[in-house]
């Protein structure tokens, strides 16, 4: 799932994810950098999270996200 990489890099350097809305995280994968808005991406997940598959709340909540695991 896109966004879990840049979160996990932005969890990585800052030790939270309090991920600022307006926040793009760059990734380097495959040797092409990828730009993500992970502030929006964490925020639009999270309200759409009755949505998300099993597999994807699961990702997130692996990353230590409380509210994956919450329908």
């Amino acid at each position: 799932m896109w966004g879990t990489a840049e979160l996990t890099q932005y969890a990585a350097r800052e030790g939270h994810l309090k991920v600022p809305r307006q926040h793009t995280e760059t990734v380097l994968i495959d040797g092409q950098e990828h730009h993500v808005k992970a502030g929006v991406f964490l925020s639009n997940h999270k309200s759409r999270r009755a949505k998300l598959s099993a597999e994807q709340r699961e990702q997130l909540a692996a990353l230590g996200i409380d509210w994956a695991t919450a329908t």
